[in-house]
């Protein structure tokens, strides 16, 4: 049994509505009351992209949802398409845990992730979304507009995560800090800055859109 596997059943352990098991490989069966079994996929991959969700759902025909169990793990967007539009869930552990309790496992995305990417695709200036990764929308505006815009999530950007994410998805326009207790701190702005992007919080980004 894969590290992984074990961690994802030794937690599920510790739920006092769902029962989980391992099937085969990286395939566990979750079980909880009065909601339908979930078989999800617990993926030790560093990154998910379009090939690797397709050979998943072809090794394992009735999986439910791909876990991501690295907290680090990066999605390729062409890899969400797929999985949504193939039926599966996808995302974090939390996010697995979350949806078999709820259960809409099949339909379920990225606990981080999920409430920003709704608000940018039913704000009304938005015309289309394209999901470069999980954390990185290209954005279609009803003017004419395009914007890159890449998420953080920490409670406080710093001038580092605002660099690492530039240079590990290439250039954006816009960094969002979409923790909404937090804020960038300075030192992530001026560094947006000097890289030729903004780093901002959601009502700054809605005027950008708003008149961009």
């Amino acid at each position: 049994m894969n590290w992984q596997v074990r961690y994802a059943l030794e937690n599920l352990a510790k739920q006092t509505r769902s029962t989980a098991k391992h099937v085969e490989g990286e395939l566990i069966l979750i079980a909880t009351q009065d909601r339908p079994d979930v078989l999800a996929v617990i993926s030790a991959a560093h990154e998910i992209d379009q090939v690797t969700a397709v050979n998943y759902k072809k090794q394992y025909p009735a999986l439910d949802f791909l876990c991501g169990y690295r907290s680090t793990c990066v999605w390729h967007g062409n890899a969400i398409q797929f999985l949504e539009d193939t039926g599966l869930g996808w995302g974090t552990f939390a996010t697995l845990s979350s949806a078999a309790l709820d259960g809409n496992a099949n339909t379920a995305s990225h606990k981080v992730y999920k409430f920003a990417d709704r608000l940018l695709r039913q704000y009304g200036r938005v015309k289309e979304v394209i999901r470069d990764y999980d954390r990185i929308h290209r954005v279609s505006l009803k003017s004419g507009t395009s914007v890159r815009i890449g998420m953080i999530a920490e409670y406080e950007p710093t001038a580092d995560a605002v660099r690492t994410l530039w240079e590990r998805f290439g250039p954006i326009d816009i960094v969002w800090n979409i923790n909404p207790n937090g804020s960038p701190s300075p030192e992530a702005i001026d560094a947006g800055q000097e890289l030729g992007c903004e780093v901002m919080k959601w009502d700054r980004l809605k005027e950008y859109l708003r008149t961009a």
